[in-house]
């Protein structure tokens, strides 16, 4: 009885690998722009954080690596934390860059935006304000 069982998962994995490895290329790509986005937060933090924590450690504010996204299989995400204070980068293996929140934990994920991956212009600019409205909303709970 387990064999057949067993031959059924490792089917059912070959067929899904068979599936999901099309994308392999397209879903690599979206994880190195979103590691460069991500040292690019990471590196803002740094500046924050040195202006900040000397004075308000309460202010530190977490990223997460990078990580397979939550709800999409095809892209990555990334998290910024502070307390219930939320807001996550996605980059999906279709060539686009979501920016999501700021919100809190429990409520309704949003507001949302996104840019093709080629706008580094309005990604920029984007990102400043994301980073800004998130760290003000955290920091005022």
């Amino acid at each position: 009885m387990g064999v057949d069982l067993e031959e059924r998962m490792a089917a059912l994995g070959a067929s899904l690998a068979d599936q999901e490895s099309k994308h392999a290329e397209a879903l690599a790509g979206a994880r190195g722009f979103a590691e460069r986005i991500h040292a690019r937060v990471a590196s803002l933090l740094e500046r924050f954080h040195a202006a900040a924590l000397a004075r308000a450690p309460q202010l530190e504010i977490s990223q997460s690596p990078v990580r397979t996204d939550d709800k999409h299989l095809r892209a990555v995400e990334f998290e910024l934390a502070r307390g219930r204070h939320r807001a996550i980068v996605t980059v999906k293996s279709k060539g686009e860059i979501t920016l999501v929140g700021p919100f809190r934990l429990g409520k309704t994920e949003g507001p949302c935006r996104s840019f093709p991956v080629d706008a580094e212009a309005e990604i920029e600019a984007a990102l400043g304000d994301f980073l800004v409205e998130f760290i003000e909303e955290a920091a005022h709970p």
